[in-house]
């Protein structure tokens, strides 16, 4: 039976914004670790056969997918569904550095929680996994790979193993998380936050 298979790879390390001059939406690019980072993904995923790649609108997540796009000559699908929970807030600080300085924000993720004003969590797991299964019915057969945030892949893998909490486990940047997509509606982990291709940029 034909059987999707869903790679999730997390974005590289972003710069930080404190707040955006305009009050507009922070969508900050990756840092000189992160572009590094992004870097080693084509190595990790070299034994691989991609059929269709993904990304988050958010900038971090489109420079991630950079140098995967270039080394399998495939064009990124910009896909909405796979934006943060964060998408509206005017800042963004790395989770390390919001734990280092014991900001709220931190305690919140620590408890599981989305810190951002306003936003639904189950309304953000169901636009993520309605997305995440619209992709895998688009590629029987095939494997593809979605480059987006930590939110997002805690938010479909904890759908598919039955998480009630919506942050639940910590991918790290540029780590790699696949999921099997079976036709008659069957969901399994093959693998939870590879990171040993970028390990030393952590």
């Amino acid at each position: 039976m034909p059987r999707v298979e869903i790679v999730f790879v997390r974005h590289a390390l972003p710069v930080r914004i404190d707040a955006t001059p305009d009050g507009g939406p922070a969508d900050p690019g990756l840092s000189e670790r992160g572009r590094a980072q992004a870097l080693r993904v084509p190595a990790a995923l070299a034994g691989d056969e991609v059929t269709a790649l993904y990304c988050s609108p958010a900038r971090r997540a489109r420079e991630t997918a950079g140098p995967l796009a270039a080394a399998l000559g495939l064009e990124p699908v910009v896909e909405p569904g796979l934006a943060e929970f964060d998408t509206a807030d005017t800042s963004y600080v790395p989770v390390e550095e919001l734990r280092a300085s014991g900001d709220p924000r931190w305690e919140l993720l620590a408890r599981g929680e989305l810190y951002s004003a306003g936003v639904d969590p189950v309304a953000f797991r169901g636009r993520v996994v309605e997305t995440v299964e619209r992709i895998a019915a688009a590629h029987p057969g095939g494997r593809a790979v979605l480059v987006t945030h930590a939110g997002a892949i805690n938010a479909y893998a904890g759908f598919v193993l039955g998480q009630e909490r919506t942050l639940w486990f910590a991918p790290a940047y540029t780590s790699v998380t696949r999921i099997a997509a079976a036709r008659d509606g069957r969901r399994g982990p093959v693998s939870l936050n590879e990171t040993g291709h970028v390990r030393d940029l952590l």
